[in-house]
């Protein structure tokens, strides 16, 4: 699939469950839709409504040979993520951006699987006082539209101000097409 097709199929499954949860209130309240606009307007996603990866405490980084090769996944061997928006050891995702790519956070450090770097494995403090999970500098994250291990929604997307890729086992951004017209790995 090219990659804008796959960044419209993303974002387009990300606002069918932003609608399908919209939908499902209670109706309680002053009776107005609620949520608010994202920080990318041309993306339009409520992330009120976005489900958020829960914070892991055993937080643990592996390598996995998928559709990209070799790439970053946690412990349940979901897909991280890097925003070429962030800084070295500091993340500029936020706020909206947080719900629709919660960090990959830690309490106590991550541990390193098999074949991860363990010097480039670190965290850093966040503007919530939490701790992120980074790597080589890049501060990780997951896809809320990752909903499973394998899957790798968010490869490419253009959101919240810059893309976002998988990353290697070395740290660094992959972006090269997929092996395989299948998802996963």
């Amino acid at each position: 699939m090219k990659p804008h097709l796959r960044t419209v199929t993303a974002l387009a499954s990300v606002l069918l469950v932003a609608t399908a949860a919209a939908g499902c209130s209670d109706g309680g309240g002053d009776g107005s839709a609620g949520g608010t606009e994202s920080d990318n307007p041309a993306v339009g996603i409520d992330t009120d409504v976005v489900p958020a990866a829960t914070s892991s405490t055993t937080a643990e980084v592996d390598i996995k040979d998928g559709t990209y090769g070799k790439m970053l996944v946690d412990e349940k061997g979901r897909t991280l993520y890097l925003f070429e928006k962030d800084k070295k050891d500091k993340s500029m995702c936020n706020g909206d951006c947080a719900k629709a790519w919660p960090p990959f956070t830690a309490k106590p450090a991550p541990t390193a699987g098999n074949g991860v770097k363990k010097d480039l494995l670190k965290t850093t403090k966040r503007d919530d006082g939490s701790e992120q999970v980074t790597y080589n500098g890049h501060p990780l994250y997951r896809f809320a539209d990752d909903q499973k291990a394998g899957d790798i929604n968010g490869q490419g997307v253009d959101a919240f101000g810059a893309k976002w890729f998988v990353v290697d086992p070395d740290g660094k951004k992959i972006t090269q097409k997929p092996r395989s017209s299948g998802g996963g790995y």
